[in-house]
């Protein structure tokens, strides 16, 4: 049985979710939405014929939001969760049947450092987070990978466009040996000629996670805007290396902050 979403977080941005009265109400418009009309259009416009195989395979896209994936990755969970036999290709045309029917979006890996863009895996988002919760009958609520999409969406709301940034930093081992570790931004935000960097933190920073999420920022250096954008309530300020930390809420609030 479906858990109904408790907060208003969890339903998503479609207007109709404001009218209805009760978390069960907007459960069950979001549902039905989800299977009459976004995949019932897909099935239709494109002639699908085994629907389980769809309805399936876009559980576990959803399961995935703000994870690095690729069509092979999403192959083996989906072989290892149903005795399919569906190839590599439908799961590629399938992907764009979902995008097109604007249910998901993808971001692209950018290195920051290297100024291009690298292949697979990507990231997908859903269009609408009270619809991915719908996909998955509001049992799989993640805090942080919402607040991950719900970040892609609204940046792209802006006029974005927005990628995952990668940069490589060289470590130095215990025993003295340098090594190459990859370090991910969240979000690299763009503009026409402007560019904002994004961590996105659930909870509030002891000096350790700080550290960790200001590691991939302080990897490169120009004079672009970084943020680290915190769930929880904290005060907005700049530390001594010219990193904004701001509240999620005012950052979706006051977009006269960073823009």
């Amino acid at each position: 049985m479906a858990k109904f979403p408790k907060d208003g977080q969890n339903i998503g941005g479609l207007p109709r979710t404001i009218t209805l009265k009760n978390p069960e109400q907007k459960s069950s418009y979001l549902t039905r939405l989800f299977q009459e009309t976004y995949l019932r259009d897909i099935i239709e416009r494109n002639h699908i014929e085994k629907t389980e195989e769809l309805d399936e395979l876009l559980q576990v896209v959803a399961s995935a939001i703000g994870s690095l994936t690729n069509p092979s990755k999403i192959l083996a969970t989906f072989q290892s969760k149903t005795k399919s036999s569906i190839s590599i290709n439908t799961i590629h045309q399938y992907l764009e049947y979902f995008e097109d029917a604007f249910l998901i979006n993808h971001a692209r890996r950018y290195d920051i450092k290297g100024r291009k863009y690298i292949g697979a895996p990507l990231k997908y988002y859903f269009e609408d987070v009270g619809l991915r919760n719908a996909c998955l009958g509001f049992r799989q609520v993640e805090e942080t990978h919402l607040m991950e999409n719900i970040l892609y969406n609204e940046l792209r709301y802006r006029g974005f466009s927005v990628d995952v940034g990668t940069v490589k930093k060289q470590v130095k081992k215990d025993d003295g040996r340098l090594t190459t570790s990859t370090l991910e931004v969240d979000f690299v935000a763009n503009l026409a000629s402007r560019r904002l960097y994004i961590q996105s933190v659930l909870r509030s920073m002891d000096d350790e996670k700080r550290k960790q999420e200001k590691a991939s920022l302080l990897a490169f250096k120009d004079a672009f805007p970084k943020l680290i954008l915190v769930r929880d309530i904290v005060p907005n300020y700049h530390d001594y290396d010219g990193i904004l930390t701001m509240n999620l809420f005012d950052f979706l609030l006051h977009k006269e902050h960073v823009i």
